[in-house]
């Protein structure tokens, strides 16, 4: 498994503890393997942020069709208009000073939460599953007696922080300014920084990533009962590969030292993961974004974009909702929740961060977002699919085990195995070095086949949920109810097939053991995306949906339009086999626009208008050579959906390896 702060273009030998201490890396992602590196290492010095389409120097061997490009140069227009710079507002020097992101709250719209205040004794696994907005809001703890959390005393002070784990540990400060790391302080530099009077402080700086784990002063810290009994570290990372010297996620203990005046910009925990936060001493001022669709759509389109610098993100979402903490509290902040925080006085801050499986489609989404906005590796979750497999490993042994999970753990497995059925298909199909990335992430200590796996456990998931053996989702028809006393496990027991059941229009519900030919050879194209700003109508009038549908590939602008942001992505699959007279191939070519307008949603300019979605999604699938006949798309799915999947025996030390399946039974005779 490649090394979280390595990349395959680092020199022998190189260690990069040198560069991490004084800077971030900026990584880039070749958009043909997938595979990230450093840009110091494979940019040949050039600007990463005109960069649109890179690639590595293998992949442009491998084909010389692929060439890097840059962004175009933004459009400029005689005419004059005007737009507020909030990041300059006010601002009568040469530079910005650090306050600027407060003034960029002047005459907004803040509201006062309402989140839940609870007692320590209140927050427990009870408490997730009997009320079902459990973990889906921040929660304030005012005290933490009962929380079952240990925490250093009160008294403890950043010089001794420095002095535990020790003067020269490197440390990453943030330029509260630029938002952006300054180089070269270790934890005796930041003390004495800490230490000095207010007015004297040349710039106003912060940290908030200096984790803890395997020093002295993680002794001292132990996170409450609630999030240990949740972490997807705590409980599905081996023990014998925690610790130190062992290369696993640590994320869990986090001490945070902020001043006076600092600012943490808008942000999501990475992969959407919970935090914990509690204050030791001092003050914190958060203001929360809701993880709606339309905010989390909202918080893409924002971050990393010119955007960051002058529009307040507040502006482009429902609502912002403004909580404060002082001494002693500790507050949970499920996952997805977009926040900025705000520190008044100096405050010194424990917390920690978490994954856990009652909100694993929202943890996914949060991630999809990280890959879409280039989030370097270095700032996401580690070992993050590796962690994904172990969980999945250890929700088998329990399914077999006729354990029994509440309909919000059953929903969130199920999103988990959807994302490693994907993992299983790249290492089936996927390019040699996609393929070799993908099983570097499988912990064979645990797992030896993880397509055969993950296919089980999607089957067994999808029982204890409800669903019949050949549903193809949650959407599909459920169990019947049948009398208590022949419930089994999960609701399961026997039941009567209903005669008004909707048969398989593809006739596997018939044919149980029937199995589609299979394609030798399947390739997904790199995507295309593109994006530009026209100018077209919104969907209004009663006619609207006749208009859209009609799919035009030339997007040019309309008389009388508003000004639209169109966002296209171009995914194409190519697909071969061998027949009896020569050779079958399809191209499957999918295109998906996403149209924003960027006036306002709120004044539409009719009644059909304000019904219509402000997002139209078009789709177009276009299908070259289909030979085969049947559904393309179905061409797809999975040939034994319609079965249970092969018997995985254990061995000795736990393994998953699946065992030979006897050959399927004809189909059954069909009497005219």
């Amino acid at each position: 498994m490649q090394d979280e702060d390595t990349c395959p273009a680092c020199k022998t030998g190189e260690t990069t503890q040198e560069w991490n201490a004084a800077d971030k890396e900026n990584w880039v992602r070749c958009d043909a393997c997938k595979t990230w590196y450093h840009w110091r290492c494979a940019g040949d010095g050039g600007d990463l942020d005109a960069v649109d389409k890179w690639f590595c120097k293998a992949c442009m061997a491998q084909d010389p069709a692929r060439v890097i490009t840059m962004k175009p140069p933004a459009r400029k227009s005689a005419r004059k208009r005007t737009q507020r710079d909030y990041a300059g507002l006010h601002n009568t020097g040469s530079e910005a000073g650090p306050d600027r992101w407060l003034r960029m709250l002047e005459g907004k719209a803040i509201k006062e939460d309402s989140f839940r205040r609870m007692k320590g004794t209140e927050v427990g696994v009870e408490w997730l599953e009997n009320d079902e907005s459990a973990m889906r809001e921040p929660i304030v703890i005012e005290s933490p007696d009962g929380l079952g959390m240990k925490m250093p005393p009160k008294s403890l002070t950043v010089r001794d922080v420095a002095e535990v784990i020790g003067a020269q540990t490197p440390v990453e400060v943030i330029d509260v300014n630029t938002q952006s790391t300054a180089p070269g302080w270790t934890l005796g530099k930041w003390a004495d920084y800490y230490e000095t009077e207010a007015s004297a402080r040349d710039k106003i700086r912060n940290v908030i990533s200096l984790e803890i784990s395997g020093t002295d002063l993680a002794d001292k810290v132990l996170p409450p009962r609630i999030v240990r009994e949740l972490d997807w570290v705590e409980k599905f990372w081996p023990s014998t590969k925690k610790g130190r010297g062992n290369a696993y996620p640590k994320v869990q203990l986090y001490c945070l030292m902020g001043v006076a005046g600092a600012w943490t910009d808008w942000h999501v925990d990475f992969a959407g993961s919970s935090v914990y936060y509690h204050i030791l001493h001092g003050t914190k001022v958060f203001y929360f974004i809701r993880p709606t669709p339309a905010n989390l759509q909202a918080y893409e389109r924002w971050s990393g974009t010119e955007m960051q610098n002058h529009s307040w993100l507040g502006d482009m979402v429902d609502e912002v909702f403004k909580v404060e903490l002082h001494d002693g509290n500790t507050m949970i902040i499920p996952t997805g929740w977009i926040h900025a925080v705000h520190t008044p006085v100096d405050t010194l801050v424990f917390g920690g961060n978490f994954l856990h499986s009652y909100n694993v489609p929202t943890q996914l989404k949060v991630r999809d977002i990280e890959i879409a906005t280039h989030v370097p590796k270095k700032f996401r979750f580690p070992y993050f699919i590796r962690l994904c497999w172990y969980a999945a490993e250890k929700y088998l042994r329990d399914l077999k085990a006729k354990e029994e999970f509440s309909p919000r753990v059953l929903e969130s497995v199920e999103a988990l195995v959807t994302f490693l059925v994907s993992e299983a298909r790249t290492m089936e199909r996927g390019t040699d070095q996609a393929k070799r990335e993908a099983k570097e992430q499988v912990p064979s200590d645990r797992i030896k086949d993880a397509p055969a796996l993950v296919r089980e456990l999607r089957w067994r998931v999808r029982h204890a949920a409800g669903h019949t053996s050949d549903d193809e989702g949650r959407s599909s028809r459920k169990l019947a109810k049948t009398n208590s006393a022949d419930h089994g496990v999960n609701g399961l027991g026997k039941r009567k097939r209903s005669t008004a059941e909707p048969e398989d229009p593809s006739g596997n519900g018939i044919f149980r053991n029937f199995k589609r030919r299979q394609w030798e050879r399947v390739a997904e194209l790199a995507p295309e995306k593109e994006s530009r700003v026209i100018k077209a109508r919104r969907p209004d009038g009663e006619d609207w949906r006749e208009r859209w549908v009609e799919w035009r590939e030339e997007l040019n602008d309309e008389e009388g339009g508003e000004e639209v942001e169109v966002e296209r992505r171009r995914d194409v699959v190519v697909k071969v086999r061998q027949t009896d007279k020569g050779v079958e191939r399809q191209r499957i070519e999918r295109v998906v626009e996403d149209w924003v307008w960027t006036g306002d949603p709120s004044v539409p300019s009719s009644p059909a208008a304000a019904a219509a979605a402000q997002e139209i999604k078009q789709e177009s699938m276009l299908i070259d050579g289909d030979t085969g006949g049947g559904d393309p798309v179905a061409a797809q799915q999975e040939p034994s959906e319609d079965k249970p999947p092969p018997k995985m025996e254990v061995d000795a030390v736990g393994n998953h390896v699946a065992q030979p399946e006897p050959l399927p039974a004809p189909p059954p005779a069909v009497v005219a």
